[in-house]
């Protein structure tokens, strides 16, 4: 077995999981290199800083660059462990798109040797590790690959997909268990051995598609159980009910925990992965089928809910608070927050200012639109119709005396003291 000192790690993709991932491997005195594609990103890390809002993860990445254990390139090279670590989107029609993996498997096979172990941690359908093996097959013939060649395998070939929460990456990198899947149960064994590096939580064995379909299980429960809570906030508001005191009321039982609902579902995993199990089986899956359409309805839901309001106070400015996926992170993607913003200031223009203390500068779909990046203190100061998108701590701090004149719409529940004549008009209740 090698030393950590020996090992040599490639991560391909240095995002918001493949950059915190090569700098904490790299932290246990392993050399690691981090392949991407954007030169921006390879000239950030190598000069020790970060491109992405994480905690504690500049600290950690200034350190390990600045003792040579992490470098970047958009070369790879040859390594012992090869992590890959890339984007799985999926097509307009919601079936997934793995062809950013199978690049990094192509990139990999020219320098692939015997002995070496590959990873996938990419959120991917199940399937895609055993065509990671078949690619790999076919590029590099000269090399026995497991499944077909037995016992006798050149290299090891594994799944373990990230579980991992925005904000709390480092900590639970380390801390929470992970779910390793081998092409064969040797595959596994070896894989295992690199993560017992690093990670303190359990590591469990299984095969490569118990893997694949346990991470997209895991994120399709987490949507089924959100879209019910969102479904709760649509129910409650078309009766007139607080949904937040109806949900901490019902949460006082023993077996109940509903979720909290918000303005939809976003993210590179709970707001994508689900459909990959629903793309895989049509006609089995009908309830995470709804529970993806509920969440995309609920930011409909509100946008149609912020335009009445708009729309009751002409010419008035209006805030939203947040574009972010979630509180407290620079995470946009799939971000209801962002929907809903964009779709405001499309419609009202420069009526429309954004709050996001995780931005300098608005992002490209506000382009032309006329609104205009403010920070909250502004936001208080001038706009009479408050849009809460996002729980970002900030916007927590508010207190009820700078917000008591304000018209707002609180998707996020954080301001429970509002008054309920600046909740709601004759016509309409804005309630969650």
């Amino acid at each position: 077995m090698l030393s950590d000192t020996e090992l040599n790690v490639v991560v391909l993709g240095l995002g918001y999981i493949g950059l915190p991932t090569a700098a904490v491997i790299a932290r246990t005195g392993a050399k690691v290199l981090g392949v991407d594609v954007t030169e921006s990103v390879v000239e950030t890390v190598n000069s020790g800083r970060v491109h992405i809002e994480e905690v504690d993860l500049d600290g950690l990445v200034s350190g390990v660059v600045a003792r040579g254990a992490l470098r970047a390139s958009a070369q790879i090279a040859p390594a012992d462990v090869f992590v890959i670590a890339v984007p799985t989107p999926f097509a307009a029609d919601h079936a997934p798109d793995i062809t950013y993996v199978l690049q990094a498997a192509t990139t990999i096979a020219a320098v692939l040797k015997a002995g070496d172990t590959i990873i996938l941690e990419s959120t991917s359908p199940v399937g895609t590790t055993e065509r990671v093996r078949d690619l790999l097959a076919q590029l590099r013939p000269d090399l026995r690959v497991p499944g077909r060649a037995g016992e006798a395998a050149d290299v090891a070939i594994a799944y373990c997909p990230e579980r991992v929460l925005p904000g709390r990456i480092l900590v639970e990198l380390i801390d929470n268990d992970r779910v390793i899947g081998g092409i064969t149960p040797r595959c596994a064994r070896k894989a295992l051995t690199f993560y017992r590096r690093f990670v303190r939580g359990a590591c469990v064995t299984t095969t490569a598609p118990a893997a694949e379909m346990t991470k997209l299980t895991e994120n399709a429960f987490r949507d089924v159980n959100i879209a019910f809570a969102n479904e709760l906030s649509l129910v409650a508001d078309t009766m007139g009910v607080d949904v937040w005191e109806v949900i901490r009321l019902a949460n006082r039982h023993p077996r109940v925990n509903i979720l909290q609902p918000g303005p939809g579902v976003g993210g590179h995993c709970i707001a994508v992965d689900p459909w990959f199990l629903v793309h895989a089986a049509p006609d089995h899956t009908p309830l995470i089928r709804t529970a993806r359409l509920v969440n995309d309805g609920k930011t409909d839901h509100v946008i149609a809910q912020a335009s009445a309001m708009i729309e009751a106070r002409p010419d008035a400015p209006v805030a939203c608070l947040g574009l972010a996926f979630k509180a407290n992170i620079d995470d946009f993607r799939e971000s209801p927050a962002l929907k809903v913003a964009q779709a405001l200031a499309q419609r009202y223009g420069e009526r429309v200012r954004i709050v996001e203390p995780y931005a300098s500068t608005l992002p490209a779909p506000f382009d032309g639109t006329g609104a205009t990046l403010i920070d909250i203190d502004t936001a208080i100061e001038g706009c009479p119709i408050m849009i809460v998108l996002v729980d970002h701590d900030v916007f927590r701090s508010v207190p009820v005396e700078e917000r008591s004149d304000k018209l707002v719409l609180d998707t996020r529940g954080i301001w429970p003291d509002q008054p309920a004549a600046a909740r709601q008009t004759e016509s309409l209740r804005l309630v969650g």
